[in-house]
């Protein structure tokens, strides 16, 4: 009980201080992909090594947090790409967001997003995930971080946390002797999004900003590290109160779209890439629309 009232005590004192606190956190991410359940079952392992190795760039980045008391704005730190990646390329980032931009006295996210080749700008509230402060801490760099969980729901037509769907239940569906080849062979039967995820933070009240990556935010320090799901954020870098001024500016690329407006036009390009699918014949060469 003592330790919640510290920490009670903690994030009331340290709301003040927050306000003056302004700098910039490098965050590395990866994101893991279970290759022994990727693709079929013909698929050799040399190729699932060879489809790793490409996906490599788009599962690990470096983002950099620009943060003052109440805003910030999270995006992918700049670099040369070896390439388009082609088809895979244009699906794999058409589900990663692009700048996040978060004002915490406003509850209010803007984030852009591309989605197969047209630019949205989703204006949304913040999460506010109940976070559950636990008593166990670690230490990452210089800092002492304080592990909280939650609890995340999951829209539905979040692809990016598509999973392959459990084998046996794909097992069942190949002995029906009513279903085709092509249904059979449809990928989007083969995958399922989970309701739900378990968010791990561990931030740190040394800084005491309620701070963190992406659309991440709400405890009483800079969050250090995430997990969540097939992905980790770690932070590897922190600049405190640089003399240069920290300018916070909002994404403005894009159509404006509230996030459930957004979540109809994925449903219906999804449902689009379906139909065409299936009206080829579970062939390849299919066309993504405009």
């Amino acid at each position: 009980m003592k330790f919640f009232t510290f920490l009670g005590v903690l994030f009331l004192t340290l709301s003040v201080q927050a306000q003056s606190i302004s700098g910039k956190a490098y965050y590395e991410s990866k994101t893991t992909i279970d290759m022994d359940n990727f693709g079929n079952r013909e698929m050799s392992e040399q190729m699932k090594q060879m489809i790793a190795q490409r996906m490599k760039s788009f599962l690990e980045k470096t983002y950099i947090l620009t943060f003052n008391g109440n805003e910030s704005v999270y995006e992918e730190e700049e670099k040369l790409e070896a390439g388009a990646g082609g088809g895979f390329g244009m699906m794999m980032g058409s589900f990663a967001p692009g700048a996040q931009y978060k004002n915490l006295k406003d509850n209010q996210i803007l984030e852009e997003r591309e989605f197969f080749g047209k630019e949205f700008l989703i204006n949304d509230t913040l999460a506010n995930l109940k976070w559950e402060v636990g008593k166990e801490s670690k230490q990452i760099g210089q800092y002492l971080a304080i592990k909280a969980t939650a609890v995340k729901p999951i829209d539905e037509n979040d692809f990016s946390m598509a999973r392959r769907r459990d084998r046996d239940e794909g097992a069942e569906k190949e002995t029906d002797s009513t279903q085709t080849e092509t249904e059979v062979e449809d990928p989007f039967e083969q995958i399922e999004i989970p309701k739900e995820i378990i968010v791990t933070a561990w931030f740190t009240p040394q800084i005491p900003v309620g701070n963190g990556p992406g659309e991440y935010a709400g405890l009483p320090g800079l969050i250090l590290e995430l997990n969540a799901y097939r992905t980790t954020i770690l932070c590897s870098k922190i600049v405190l109160n640089p003399k240069e001024t920290i300018e916070i500016e909002k994404p403005t690329k894009g159509k404006e779209v509230s996030r459930s407006e957004y979540n109809e036009i994925v449903a219906e390009k999804m449902q689009e890439m379906r139909e065409n699918f299936r009206g080829r014949g579970g062939r390849g060469n299919r066309r993504f629309g405009g």
